[in-house]
């Protein structure tokens, strides 16, 4: 009996997630609610600090930040990056870490007609999402707080 136990765990530990196997996306991460405060979001999102590294990673992958197709960066070996949004070198200089939040996060508090996505805007306020990302952020608050942990370095 122990080793039929034994080889049914192994079984179960083996397999990929449900989820995976039925085609049903994971289920989203928690989100943490936030606060604007004078146009920014003071506190950082879920008490997570963020990674420079990874930060840079986030915002120059194509299917995560893709903040190249809109902005030019200061990122070395990236000679391809887009010109419809503000060029974000010195960024830090003009704009506050909490300032910096809240535009990444979601950029239609400051201006409605924004083209540029909110990364991690509340799922329940996303107007027909593709089903991979329902009641899912774009970003991760981890991801969120990756780029902003980036961006704070370029003064």
């Amino acid at each position: 009996m122990k080793t039929v136990n034994t080889l049914i765990v192994l079984l179960f530990v083996g397999m990929p997630a449900m989820a995976e196997v039925e085609g049903v996306p994971p289920a989203p991460e928690t989100y943490c609610q936030w606060e604007m405060v004078n146009y920014a979001i003071p506190a950082p999102l879920c008490g997570l600090k963020g990674d420079v590294a990874n930060g840079i990673k986030v915002v120059s992958d194509g299917a995560k930040g893709n903040c190249l197709a809109c902005h030019q960066l200061p990122i070395e070996g990236i000679e391809a990056y887009g010109t419809i949004a503000p060029p974000l070198a010195g960024i830090a200089a003009r704009l506050t870490e909490a300032q910096l939040r809240l535009r990444v996060v979601d950029s239609r508090h400051l201006n409605p007609n924004s083209i540029m996505p909110g990364f991690y805007r509340d799922p329940s306020l996303i107007n027909r999402p593709a089903k991979s990302y329902e009641g899912k952020t774009f970003l991760s608050a981890q991801e969120v707080e990756d780029v902003i942990a980036y961006l704070v370095t370029l003064k």
